[in-house]
């Protein structure tokens, strides 16, 4: 069954197989709801930022679409395939086409930077040394950082950390990367450096998500936004329709005022 989205370029065709779906889904952690019937549309090809303030659940969607945590109730598809319940061994080969750049990188600290690149090729076992080399050098050239291929991450500064962070999600050729807070603890020249990355990828094809509370970067990599508050979804639209939104929470997200102030 196919879906029609029009974005501004005309409408067009769009199968359940081209996207990441939550449905009603319900999630709480000791008894604090963090998603009340959220429902969630990452489109293939549509670049999209969940915003909100710290706290507001934002990584917690991210871990849900991988399949990393069990939602109390509703559902979660990649592509055509409903992996609620499922054992992970089941819908592995759909979450391998996504990849995830966590907030501080998360890189192996006892290996180079090369075997962090290429750690998800060589347990996959399927290509030989020579061709994981070949790819692992592509992929940190591409992020700018190929001379560091065999340092360790303690010899990098944070900058550096994520952009092999994202030559690593890169490596294993993913139609989704989501990125988690990825300009968090960075100077203006390292958020610089990921917007631009995050540009072009999404010129070369990848379909981004990030989950942020950092509007500048939002808005400079995404065309659809997503705002969350207090469990549900607030608001959902454009760059112009957010910034025109007359949703208290929003303006107030937007524009902090005195209302803002010990909340």
């Amino acid at each position: 069954m196919a879906d029609y989205f029009d974005y501004g370029g005309g409408k067009r065709t769009m199968t359940s197989s081209d996207s990441i779906r939550m449905d009603k889904l319900c999630y709480s952690i000791g008894g604090r709801k963090i998603l009340e019937d959220f429902d969630f549309h990452l489109e293939r090809g549509v670049n999209r930022t969940i915003l909100g303030v710290s706290g507001a659940g934002k990584t917690t969607i991210l871990k849900l679409l991988l399949g990393l945590l069990d939602p109390d109730s509703g559902s979660v598809s990649i592509g055509d395939l409903c992996i609620t319940g499922l054992p992970e061994s089941k819908f592995m080969q759909q979450r391998k086409r996504i990849a995830i750049v966590f907030q501080g990188g998360a890189l192996f600290d006892s290996m180079t930077v090369g075997e962090n690149v290429g750690y998800r090729l060589f347990e996959e076992g399927r290509l030989s040394q020579a061709e994981i080399t070949k790819i692992v050098i592509e992929k940190l050239s591409f992020v700018g950082v190929e001379s560091a291929i065999n340092l360790y991450p303690s010899e990098l500064s944070g900058g550096m950390k994520k952009r092999v962070a994202i030559s690593r999600a890169l490596a294993a050729d993913p139609d989704y990367i989501f990125f988690d807070e990825p300009t968090t603890g960075l100077d203006p020249i390292g958020v610089y450096n990921i917007c631009n990355l995050m540009q072009r990828l999404q010129a070369e094809g990848k379909t981004t998500l990030m989950v942020t509370h950092d509007l500048a970067t939002a808005f400079a990599t995404s065309q659809r936004f997503t705002f969350l508050n207090k469990a549900r979804m607030l608001f959902e639209g454009s760059e112009e329709e957010m910034k025109s939104s007359l949703i208290p929470e929003v303006r107030e997200f937007l524009g902090p005022t005195d209302r803002s102030l010990f909340i």
